[in-house]
């Protein structure tokens, strides 16, 4: 299975409403950092927003296959238009080691009649 790392940037105390608006789409759960953002004065300008230096970082694994839905949901969520003011882009995963797939959808046991 391909796997893409979905990071989101916001300010904080919005990791819950990241990971809310994921695990609708599918996610499983995800990893958050606490950081602190270096955006200057211009940038805020440039963005017309004000810029809280406290950051939350995101890191959401999630299969290829969901990665455009999770990514979109937790923009509309968290993004830059919302009170979360946050940015969010994935990456490629080339390998991926101690997670456990997804479970698989239950099939109708055989009954050896037909």
């Amino acid at each position: 299975m391909n796997y893409e790392m979905i990071l989101c940037i916001v300010n904080t105390g919005f990791s819950e409403t990241v990971m809310d608006a994921a695990k609708e789409e599918g996610a499983r759960g995800g990893t958050v950092i606490h950081a602190r953002g270096t955006a200057n004065k211009e940038a805020e300008q440039f963005f017309h927003i004000s810029i809280q230096p406290d950051k939350e970082i995101v890191l959401i694994l999630v299969p290829a296959e969901i990665k455009d839905k999770v990514l979109h949901a937790v923009y509309r969520q968290a993004g830059l238009k919302t009170e979360g003011q946050g940015i969010a882009f994935s990456l490629s995963v080339d390998d991926v080691v101690g997670i456990s797939a997804p479970p698989a959808q239950q099939e109708e046991p055989e009954t050896g009649k037909e």
